[in-house]
């Protein structure tokens, strides 16, 4: 617990005294965030806003792992280094995508095939070394086994597992990015899934099949560990936080909404909550499927299902305020974490 507490009190004081700094810097450099054309017109005003934030909670989360581990004397594990490996290497692509739409001042960023070439390399790596290194009790950081609440089915075998990480990661960093569309919009719904995250790994601690073979115990590599991580990004994310509420000072860009897909999709595959991620994160997969499902309506019948996709700027056609939207959405993702931990907890509940 001491871990937690340290790893999320530093990222939230670095990001909090940390983003002004960038935002200077960025500012200083001229590199304001480009606005889509085909966008909501009340977005134009936002145009020149500093962006690339993502990579100060990024820094913030590695800062605030790092000392917490210091300072207890706690060795880092291989799935804490695992993910934050996936959430940096995820947010090194974004950087780029937003790098080149600053210096050369467009709204297009990477070509899509590069940006999903960068993405496939960095799960790939991910995946396969979260298949090895087991620990003394020849526990690794992940199975090849698709999971709930914990693994359950026949194996999939290792190479199926590396393609259905890279469509879990590919899935998860691009919905955080469309639902990135408004102020605090992903930051918020993240922030809630991480807690949840620091709730679960303490849970399978306590559970764990390494302590007791008791029923229904978890067969988790690092689950306290996990639970750190989840902590310092959440930490960093509450202080980014800070300066991206409406009216945004600074946008994450996708350095940020990439990297914390990333994280999230890391956390559920080590915790083995595979599909628990899709009800946790269900504000975030109701948003993607609007574009799912506004693309592929209009493409079978020539007709919107809705003003525009992402959702939220249907919503913003149809009159709502930014802020309105912004708290409405954060109160449907705060449901559905609560689902997403109901149900975890519900196989633990005495049993009549």
């Amino acid at each position: 617990m001491t871990n937690i507490l340290i790893a999320a009190g530093f990222a939230l004081v670095f990001v909090m005294v940390g983003t002004p700094v960038w935002i200077r810097i960025v500012n200083r450099l001229g590199y304001g965030q480009m606005i889509r054309d085909e966008g909501p017109e009340a977005h134009l005003t936002k145009r020149g806003t500093p962006t690339m934030g993502g990579t100060v909670f990024i820094v913030g989360s590695l800062v605030g792992y790092a000392l917490a581990h210091l300072v207890t004397g706690e060795a880092p594990t291989i799935s804490g280094v695992l993910v934050l490996f996936l959430m940096t290497g995820l947010g090194f692509v974004g950087f780029v995508d937003d790098f080149i739409k600053v210096f050369k001042q467009r709204s297009l960023g990477l070509r899509s095939g590069a940006k999903m070439l960068g993405i496939i390399l960095v799960g790939v790596v991910f995946a396969v070394a979260s298949l090895n290194f087991p620990n003394g009790y020849d526990i690794t950081p992940a199975d090849p086994h698709l999971s709930f609440l914990r693994d359950f089915g026949p194996s999939i075998g290792p190479y199926l597992f590396v393609v259905w990480a890279l469509l879990l990661i590919a899935a998860m960093s691009n919905g955080v990015n469309l639902t990135d569309g408004l102020d605090g919009l992903a930051a918020g719904p993240a922030g809630m899934v991480l807690a949840a995250y620091v709730i679960i790994g303490n849970w399978q601690l306590r559970n764990s099949c390494a302590a007791a073979l008791v029923p229904n115990c978890y067969n988790v590599r690092d689950p306290l560990d996990l639970a750190v991580v989840a902590a310092a990004v959440l930490g960093g994310v509450f202080g980014f936080l800070w300066w991206n509420a409406p009216p945004a000072k600074i946008f994450m860009g996708d350095t940020g909404s990439l990297a914390l897909g990333g994280v999230l999709v890391g956390l559920a595959i080590l915790t083995r909550t595979q599909f628990l991620l899709a009800i946790l994160c269900g504000l975030i997969v109701m948003i993607t499927l609007s574009v799912i499902i506004q693309v592929g309506g209009f493409k079978m019948t020539k007709k919107r299902v809705f003003k525009m996709a992402p959702l939220q700027h249907h919503f913003e056609l149809s009159g709502w305020a930014e802020t309105t939207i912004v708290v409405r959405f954060w109160l449907m993702s705060a449901l559905f974490v609560a689902m997403g931990l109901g149900i975890f907890y519900l196989e633990w509940m005495p049993k009549k």
